[in-house]
């Protein structure tokens, strides 16, 4: 903002010292404590001020609207108003309805948001705890702990995989260090940002030729791609042997490579009786993706794990190795998010063109949970999350 714009809005903020003051307003958003008792207070008396006319909203993040508005002598003015941080550069808001909010008042606040005054991207949303944004990012938190819990890597390898493959703006250890989970701000100022576990060089196999397993052939179009601009022979092949479910997405020096279907590696080794099993994980992009992370099978000889390793390398990608978890780093994270932002939809909390708003322009994701979806194919989620739940 220039000096100019700032002295410019300076002239239209008016303080007003007590509650009073706001007597003459038509929109009054309220962004004190998160505590329900003391909202419906301030609404309670806010009631006695201004006019019926004017509209109450909340920014709470997470607070039932409804019982924010249970005591008003109108709850049906009383709509949620939620914002994201910082709010200059966040588009999104979450116009959130209560049980009782009547709907002209979401629709006068939506396209109050909307106005060019204003440049934000509303949407609607129902009122149940965390709304949209708070409910559907949940497992971008709780899957990094469980992976943690697992002894999948660390938390510096898993934050690296997540932004380098997954294309998140910040790794979900690093996000919620900054939101605030520091005993005390010491160990975040002066302790050295740990590095992620990164597999040295390892000589490549001489020639590759995938097999394409049809579920998966568009979404690794690029990969292929990338892996033939490296000099490999990008083909068809056939007579690899009995596989249980569909044959590896790559074969080389006797490793069968797949994308992570939810399985360990381990258990697609057992199952498909082919001990030299790795798993690769999703990337957001393959063509653009600057690291991937691979596991193998506890089978797996290191011959065919360093020719995967090398594989990948030799076409531009940092490989991290984690230990062979169910569903790896990014796919069992997209897939968790997708299932709650679906379960949000069909629980009526929102649209699905909503949720995917909202987690794009809310918490800066690079794809929204359900259009990931539609990229990955939902039977590829559908698999991965039918052999997460037998596990967990």
């Amino acid at each position: 903002m220039s000096s100019l714009d700032a002295e410019a809005a300076n002239t239209r903020l008016h303080v007003a010292t007590v509650l009073a003051g706001v007597g003459g307003a038509v929109l009054v958003v309220e962004a004190i404590v998160e505590d329900i008792d003391v909202k419906r207070t301030l609404f309670a008396e806010l009631e006695t001020i201004v006019a019926d006319g004017c509209i109450l909203a909340t920014s709470t993040s997470s607070i039932s609207v409804t019982a924010s508005g249970a005591k008003l002598r109108r709850p049906q003015r009383l709509v949620g108003m939620h914002f994201f941080n910082p709010v200059p550069l966040m588009a999104l808001v979450e116009v959130v309805k209560g049980l009782a909010t009547e709907e002209p008042v979401a629709d006068t606040v939506f396209a109050t948001a909307t106005a060019s005054a204003w440049g934000k991207s509303p949407v609607h949303a129902r009122s149940p705890p965390g709304f949209i944004v708070n409910r559907v990012a949940r497992p971008f938190y709780g899957e990094a702990l469980r992976l943690l819990s697992e002894q999948a890597c660390d938390p510096a390898t898993l934050d690296a995989v997540m932004v380098d493959a997954g294309g998140f703006r910040m790794g979900p250890f690093a996000l919620m260090d900054l939101i605030g989970h520091d005993v005390k701000p010491a160990p975040r100022t002066e302790a050295a940002r740990p590095r992620p576990e990164t597999v040295s060089l390892s000589s490549g196999p001489d020639g590759v030729s995938p097999v394409n397993g049809a579920r998966i052939d568009g979404l690794i179009d690029a990969l292929r791609q990338r892996l033939a601009g490296a000099g490999f022979v990008v083909g068809r092949s056939a007579g690899l042997g009995a596989f249980e479910h569909e044959a590896p997405t790559f074969h080389c020096n006797g490793a069968a490579i797949f994308l992570t279907g939810g399985r360990s590696a381990t258990g697609r080794a057992d199952a498909d009786h082919h001990a030299d099993t790795v798993l690769f994980d999703l990337a957001l992009d393959y063509a653009g993706a600057t690291r991937i992370a691979l596991s193998r099978a506890d089978q797996c000889g290191d011959a065919a794990h360093n020719a995967a390793v090398g594989l990948f390398q030799a076409a531009g990608f940092a490989v991290s190795r984690i230990d062979d978890v169910s569903g790896m780093v990014v796919m069992r994270t997209v897939a968790m998010l997708a299932n709650e932002a679906a379960d949000a939809v069909n629980q009526g909390v929102c649209s699905a063109s909503a949720v995917d708003i909202a987690m794009q322009k809310g918490v800066n994701y690079p794809r929204g949970p359900l259009a990931w979806t539609d990229t990955i194919g939902v039977r590829q989620v559908v698999t991965v999350l039918s052999k997460l739940a037998p596990r967990f």
